[in-house]
Parts: C-alpha cells; structure tokens; sequence
C-alpha cells in the first residue's frame, strides 16, 4: 500500500491549465493529485465551460463561483445540494473539470478513516466522496494546485480512456464531457452505451527548468 511519502512523478508544465476545459478534462485522466499528501490517480472528470448551460458560470461572476473566473490553475470548491464539497481545477476564465474519482494510492488508511469504510473502490468514487477521504473543504478554494495543500503530476505512460456523457445533470446532458480511465473499477459510475473510446494523449512533460 502506497503512503502519503511516496515520491511524486514529473509535475504538470505551466500552461497546462490554460486551455478548454474538454481538453484539460481528458488530460487529467492518470495524473497523481494529492491533497496534504493524501490521494490517488484521476479516473474520472467532467468538463464545463461558460457556453455551457449546465455550467455554474453560464450567467456570468457570483460570489460562489467567482473562483471559475480567476487564474487557471487555481481550485474551485463548491456545496453540492447542502451536503458535499466537490473540487473543481479551473481552466480557461469560466470554466473548470470536476474530479469525479480517483484511485486511492496515497494514505489510504487516512482516507478510510475519514470515509468510515474501507473498501477502496468507494472511497474515492464520486466528487463528494473523493472531497470526504481527501479532507477538501472551502477553505482551499481558489488556491494554486501547484502548491501545497495541493500536489499534482503527470502520468508516466498515456493512459487509455473513453469519453461519455456527464452525469448528475439536467442540461446539456448529451455533451460528451465526462472522461474516464478505461477499465478503472473506481469511477463513481460505468460507462454508459453512449461512451466512446477517446484518443490517445501524450503524458504532459515537466514544467520548463525543472528536473
């Protein structure tokens, strides 16, 4: 089993944020994110933009999603239905990729205490669920995912994953913007017949000057 001391792999070049959330979503399967330590690889994300009207920035700057609207890179941490933190990792200005699941591997005990189970394909899988075993709460919105709390790297090899339909929503509910890990046993949800097997991506290589 994997600790929270466990070395983490190549970090994610600058830039890699900037660009349309879809895209960013799709990029982020198989990356390593960590919170104070504690987490996992990422199998499974959704993709929302400003044109989007499932998006919480469609009708433009609130004071809750105010942090969709800052610098890329930065986290978003929203209340879902009065009961569940879900992180979000903000992209282009309006738009984010929710981090729907991940695989434990980083303090994994840590995590099961907090969840009060142990089964590892539920404690991470789903966007409330992932916030509970990583202690996420609205004290880290809006800051910078390349510093701590947070710690985020790229995957050593470009993983597989398949393109679906987002779930949970009532809008735009045909858009293909949920991505997953292919034949991941922790994504909150299968893929549905609608799923599509996505192309293969080139793993993100290390920020300019590092080593």
């Amino acid at each position: 089993m994997s600790s929270p001391g466990d070395p983490l792999g190549a970090p994610l070049p600058a830039g890699f944020f900037a660009r349309p959330a879809a895209e960013v979503a799709a990029s982020l399967i198989g990356c390593d994110l960590r919170v104070e330590g504690i987490g996992g690889i990422i199998v499974e994300t959704e993709a929302y933009d400003r044109s989007d009207p499932a998006s919480h920035s469609v009708n433009g700057p609130t004071r809750r999603n105010a942090s969709m609207f800052g610098p890329p890179g930065h986290a978003y941490v929203y209340r879902s239905y009065g009961m569940h933190w879900c992180l979000n990792l903000v992209c282009e200005p309006g738009s984010a990729v929710l981090i729907r699941a991940l695989e434990p591997r980083h303090g994994r005990d840590a995590m099961a205490a907090r969840r009060g189970l142990s089964d590892p394909r539920l404690l991470c899988a789903g966007p409330g669920r992932l916030c509970q075993a990583l202690a996420v709460t609205l004290a880290m919105d809006g800051l910078p995912l390349d510093a701590p709390p947070f710690a985020l790297a790229a995957p050593e090899t470009a993983p597989a994953w398949i393109a679906d339909r987002r779930i949970g929503i009532s809008r735009a509910v045909e858009t293909p913007w949920r991505f997953l890990l292919a034949g991941s046993r922790a994504v909150s949800r299968p893929p549905s017949r609608h799923a599509t097997a996505g192309v293969a991506l080139t793993p993100p290589g290390p920020s300019p000057g590092s080593a």
